[in-house]
């Protein structure tokens, strides 16, 4: 990665740390933890505790953008929710009384930046595989709650091909009680671009049929990942696409809450899948608030 720190997005705040450093970090162990870590996120604007419910690397989805070594075996397979329990106790402990930031690379935040925004259910699968989802919430809720850490948000951060499940379902209401947010993936707006960029194993229709589902019910966050493949940036028209399938969602009477649009800033599976420039994601922004009255904030990459 280059060594050179960039401006922030506007939807930022703004800290004293680069870029690179700060965002290109997303590892899933922190020390001797197993299933909880802590990153520096861009989408949150400080501190995002994550809690890992597939350290098997099991997903349904095989997103050629996904960050995950899927090529080294993994060492755990199975979550033991009285450890995540633990691990997430202690690090919420440790960035409330300020040790967490005495290791890199939080020593390098400002001071607005050290605050726990969220515990988002994000690790190296899709989190609503796990069959105790609804009990690994509850725990999460208990912890935000005992530490009286109430403007921190649950997140869950989904492929959005499993909310209509019933135990999802019942982990959401949970979500809905605790100050949580759904941030469903959608990086297309036709079935062949879909296929191309996630390659998933239930239809888009199926996603769609989710997120409305889910959308109905509560306001939801919208993450599209926008990125060159094979150095080709995303036809204008799937961007219409996109904006037809997020109409269809409010059509039906879903809340969008905001849509986050972003571009590549790790290293990714495929390595043809590479960052969009500053001013190719500024206009796929612009073409998709010209067609939805929905919230847009961008989210910039990071140069290798």
């Amino acid at each position: 990665m280059s060594g050179s720190s960039r401006t922030l997005p506007v939807m930022e705040k703004k800290s004293t740390i680069p870029l690179n450093l700060a965002f290109g970090q997303h590892g899933r162990r922190w020390r001797e933890g197993v299933f909880c870590y802590p990153v520096i996120s861009r989408r949150s604007g400080g501190i995002s505790i994550g809690i890992n419910l597939n350290p098997d690397k099991a997903c349904n989805f095989d997103c050629i953008y996904c960050q995950v070594d899927r090529k080294t075996p993994p060492t755990v397979r199975k979550v033991d929710l009285a450890v995540m329990r633990d691990e997430l106790g202690a690090l919420l402990d440790s960035a409330l009384d300020g040790s967490l930031f005495t290791a890199p690379p939080f020593a390098a935040l400002g001071a607005d930046w050290r605050v726990v925004r969220d515990i988002a259910f994000s690790g190296d699968g899709e989190p609503t595989t796990f069959p105790d989802f609804e009990e690994a919430v509850r725990i999460a809720a208990e912890a935000k709650s005992r530490r009286r850490l109430n403007g921190a948000k649950l997140v869950l951060i989904t492929d959005a091909c499993y909310l209509t499940r019933p135990n999802v379902a019942a982990a959401l209401r949970l979500f809905d009680q605790h100050h949580g947010e759904i941030w469903a993936k959608l990086d297309a707006g036709t079935e062949d671009y879909y296929q191309l960029v996630n390659r998933p194993n239930y239809p888009l229709r199926h996603v769609m049929e989710n997120i409305t589902a889910a959308a109905i019910d509560r306001p939801i966050v919208i993450q599209s990942l926008w990125m060159k493949v094979h150095n080709e940036e995303p036809p204008r028209a799937e961007i219409e696409a996109y904006c037809d399938r997020l109409s269809e969602v409010l059509s039906a009477g879903g809340k969008l809450k905001l849509i986050q649009l972003y571009t590549i800033a790790r290293q990714t599976t495929e390595s043809y899948a590479t960052m969009l420039p500053d001013s190719s994601l500024d206009a796929i922004a612009a073409q998709v608030r010209s067609r939805l009255s929905a919230p847009v904030a961008t989210y910039y990459g990071v140069e290798q």
